[in-house]
């Protein structure tokens, strides 16, 4: 792994694991994103290596407050001393206990007593020598309604990182990589069944699998201290070279990383987890769906954006009748929940929260963008061949898809600049102030020029005209759509709450767009910047 080292990071000295580690000692003590305000200089901005420790509540209530302990200021301590991670935590099978001075919690009080003496004796013992150490009354270290801060962040894995740990191995992905043998009891690697960590290690430890927390500390960590122990570069072995964001923010990106190899497809039609040919009526049936899976990789910064579960298709867990194991999640469901961000409306609903989008999607109808019959055609493309459901596993359906992606025609031009009115009046409300001379084709361009790179954008904009319906949201797509009064009258109908007067529908319009995309004007909610006064 030489070379991963090289992040703007100072070099860590081959210490930090065990201590580290020590950010679950006392039962599991919990590694917290607590409030803090930590007690010297350079922790009033807070500090990434808070741990709390608490884990004697796992035997009933706490007697005292937990204590606030630095584990990266402990770690500096013991480099200082010339030791090492056994300073403070047992080996087992070359591993490190995840435990201070023990291995396993037999009692309440002996887990005391390995805390009181070891912890208050090393302090006392450095004093003495006259030098700088820790607390050693009980007030000290438990403190009462400590105000604590911590700027703990998790660390991500994404393609920039994946790829540095890919060249530094060598392409050797089962120095990383493995699974688990109930058999054997013994890890194996499958080259091509690569998947995420956390596709096995979970939150919390289960069976015999360790936390994905654990596993991490014990893999990468080791590695990055095996790696310094040789004098090669490496990377951090500390709370704060992983979970400080400041640190994370020095971290070296690749502006263009290779795609992950993983005999991935580059398009595919869509699963539904029915085998071969065409086995149910195509009344029941959506068209197929092709998908890009070259391009959305590009899109995204980690697999798990979609397969949140593990690598196999999501037609393997959510099923067109739904099952247990996609949690009763049907099929259509999974890919058309609104508010998923693994779903594939989720993710391009998200995409339209973008200023250059909001200004439009945030005053059409909810539910009406994603879901009409043009949006649907747009994903489900009608196949004029004799059998359109070839077996989705099959050469036939990986090259049906790349051709039905190739014949998919993005629309990226806008109506012609000359069928665009340059400036439109808007009149019929004069009372108080002048007529507004609303810059009606620099308003179009303007949206034109915001989506005209935005490929969602291009193939589902179906037509020059769509863009028009942004502002004339329930009128059809063409370039002389009927007026904003055509359907708002001067008040708000009462048995229509949802059609607001005109004067109501044209100042929610505008400034929730201007809102949206994040114009400056108009600057204030004062009438006179659209409108002059009139005399």
């Amino acid at each position: 792994m030489q070379g991963i080292g090289k992040m703007g990071i100072k070099k860590i000295y081959p210490f930090g694991m065990g201590i580290l580690l020590c950010g679950v000692f006392v039962l599991a003590a919990v590694w917290t994103a607590a409030a803090a305000v930590p007690p010297a200089e350079a922790l009033a901005l807070g500090r990434a290596d808070l741990i709390v420790i608490d884990g004697l509540k796992s035997f009933g209530p706490l007697e005292r407050p937990p204590v606030p302990f630095y584990h990266d200021k402990h770690t500096d301590a013991m480099v200082k001393q010339n030791k090492d991670c056994s300073a403070c935590h047992e080996t087992v099978k070359d591993k490190l206990s995840r435990k201070f001075k023990r291995v396993q919690d037999n009692s309440k009080t002996a887990v005391m007593d390995v805390y009181h003496d070891q912890c208050i004796g090393c302090h006392k013992e450095r004093k003495s020598a006259n030098k700088a150490g820790g607390p050693v009354t009980c007030g000290e270290c438990h403190i009462k309604d400590a105000m604590l801060r911590s700027t703990w962040q998790a660390i991500t894995l994404d393609k920039s990182l994946h790829y540095r740990h890919v060249k530094a191995n060598e392409k050797k992905c089962e120095t990383c990589h493995h699974e688990f043998n109930p058999q054997t009891k013994a890890l194996y690697y499958t080259k091509g069944d690569e998947g995420a960590c956390l596709y096995c290690h979970k939150k919390k430890t289960e069976e015999n699998r360790i936390s994905n927390r654990l596993a991490s500390h014990q893999a990468c960590i080791a590695c990055h201290r095996q790696l310094a122990a040789k004098d090669k570069d490496a990377g951090p072995a500390q709370c704060s070279g992983c979970h400080d964001p400041r640190q994370q923010a020095l971290l070296e990106k690749i502006a263009d990383p290779p795609r992950m190899e993983r005999n991935q497809p580059d398009a595919v039609l869509v699963k539904t987890g029915l085998k071969g040919g065409n086995p149910e009526p195509v009344t029941n049936r959506m068209r197929p769906v092709p998908f890009d899976h070259r391009a959305h990789e590009g899109y995204n910064n980690s697999c798990r954006q979609c397969h949140h579960a593990d690598l196999k298709s999501c037609a393997t867990c959510h099923t067109v009748q739904g099952d247990e194991e996609g949690r009763q999640v049907k099929l259509a469901q999974a890919m058309h929940q609104n508010d998923a961000r693994n779903s594939c409306v989720g993710c391009h609903k998200q995409q339209q929260a973008e200023p250059a989008c909001a200004g439009c999607h945030s005053s059409i109808v909810k539910g009406r963008s994603l879901t009409s019959e043009a949006a649907c055609k747009t994903c489900h493309m009608n196949i004029p061949v004799e059998n359109p459901y070839p077996d989705e596993s099959s050469a036939e359906s990986k090259s049906m898809a790349a051709d039905l992606l190739a014949a998919r025609k993005p629309v990226v031009e806008t109506v012609p600049v000359d069928q665009i009115p340059e400036t439109v009046t808007i009149q019929s409300l004069t009372h108080d102030y002048e007529a507004v001379a609303l810059p009606h084709r620099k308003i179009v361009l303007k949206l034109a020029a915001g989506v005209k790179d935005n490929r969602l954008a291009a193939y589902f904009h179906d037509a020059p005209t769509t863009l028009c319906q942004g502002c004339h949201h329930n009128s059809p797509a063409t370039v002389k759509p009927p007026q904003c009064g055509s359907c708002h009258g001067r008040s708000s109908e009462a048995l229509n709450l949802t059609r607001p007067g005109l004067m109501a529908a044209y100042h929610q319009q505008c400034i929730q767009c201007h809102d949206k995309m994040g114009l400056e004007k108009p600057v204030s909610r004062e009438c006179t910047t659209c409108h002059a006064k009139r005399k």
